[in-house]
């Protein structure tokens, strides 16, 4: 049998092992973090998001390079998202058209206990953001996202009348009875709207 050939490799000396750091420089990074508020979670943790193409020891390097911050270890799971109704921006609604929306990557890094990160306080004023404006946007969404769903047919408008009232009138003889066709178009519009057809 022929001798074994000698390795070229030299013993491991643990003094002098380090951690793998990326080589690539980047200059002007194509990607965002976000960092969340995280009360409950210790001083020497911090959790961010993402994204889903970046790992564990990008965001070490990162963080050494940039802020000169030590990582100990680093957990991250993705977060799958809540199936909705239309995709958002489309040009026309979609009712009972569903889609699911990328994923969220978080990613939760322990710091050396010498160097701990205190959030800075919550705002208590959020009147630059304009949040009242936010708020009532969001809920007019909800509202005509409801209307549009599975039981949009069959919710009454609050601005109607209901048939109660609509009887109570008739009854006192405030309101005269007419058949109901009588008050829409050809077309299937109220009369007196714009574009309505012959039968105006």
């Amino acid at each position: 049998m022929p001798a074994p050939r000698p390795s070229r490799l030299g013993p491991l000396r643990p003094n002098r092992f380090h951690p793998p750091r990326g080589q690539k420089q980047v200059y002007l990074p194509n990607f965002t973090l976000t960092l969340l508020r995280t009360p409950f979670a210790p001083p020497n943790c911090a959790t961010f998001i993402t994204p889903l193409h970046l790992n564990k020891l990008d965001l070490k390097d990162y963080l050494y390079n940039l802020y000169g911050i030590k990582v100990l270890s680093v957990r991250s799971y993705v977060q799958q998202a809540r199936v909705r109704q239309d995709k958002p921006g489309a040009r026309l609604p979609k009712p009972q058209r569903w889609y699911r929306p990328r994923a969220l990557k978080k990613m939760t890094i322990e710091m050396p206990t010498t160097s701990p990160f205190i959030y800075p306080a919550a705002p208590t004023d959020f009147t630059p953001w304009d949040k009242e404006t936010k708020e009532r946007a969001e809920e007019a969404r909800e509202e005509e996202q409801k209307a549009m769903g599975l039981e949009g047919g069959r919710i009454p408008k609050g601005d109607g009348k209901t048939l109660k009232e609509q009887a109570e009138e008739l009854l006192r003889g405030k309101k005269a009875w007419r058949p109901g066709w009588m008050d829409w178009d050809v077309g299937g519009r109220p009369k007196g709207e714009v574009g309505a057809g012959v039968g105006t």
